[in-house]
C-alpha cells in the first residue's frame, strides 16, 4: 500500500490564501484521477474537488465552487489545491486521494483509496 503525501497546511487568516501540495515520490500518479478531501472534527467528511488523469476534468463540491482550484502537474507528478477567500468553515484536515473510476460528481469517498495522514487546514483570526 503507498500513500500519497500532502503539505501545505497552515494557520491563515479568514479571506485568504493556501496551495495544497500532493505527490508521491517514486510513483507517477498520472494514469490515476486524484481527489482532494476534508474532513472537520465531528463532521462527515466531504469530497472538496478532483481532477481527470489529463486535468481537462474538474469538479468540485458546491460548498468550494468558485474559490478553490485544483490542478496538476504531471511532468512533476504535483497535484494542487489553490484555495482562495478562505472561511473559518474550510478549516479542517485535507486529504490527497487516488481515484479508483473517474473524476466525476459528486465526489464520493468510496472511489478513492490510499488515505494518508491529512494536512491541516485552520482559518481563524
Amino acid at each position: 500500500q503507498w500513500l500519497l503525501v500532502e503539505s501545505g497546511g497552515d494557520l491563515v487568516q479568514p479571506g485568504g490564501s493556501l496551495r495544497l501540495s500532493c505527490t508521491r515520490p517514486g510513483f507517477m500518479l498520472d494514469s490515476y484521477p486524484i481527489g482532494w478531501f476534508r474532513q472537520a472534527p465531528g463532521k462527515e467528511r466531504e469530497g472538496v474537488a478532483c481532477i481527470s488523469t489529463t486535468g481537462e476534468i474538474t469538479n468540485y463540491a458546491d460548498s468550494v465552487q468558485g474559490r478553490f482550484t485544483i490542478s496538476r502537474d504531471n511532468d512533476k507528478n504535483m497535484i494542487y489545491l489553490q484555495m482562495n477567500s478562505l472561511k473559518s468553515e474550510d478549516t479542517a484536515v485535507y486529504f490527497c486521494v487516488r481515484g479508483i473510476y473517474y473524476c466525476d460528481k459528486p465526489i464520493q469517498a468510496d472511489e478513492y483509496i490510499n488515505w494518508g495522514q491529512g494536512t491541516q487546514v485552520t482559518v481563524s483570526s
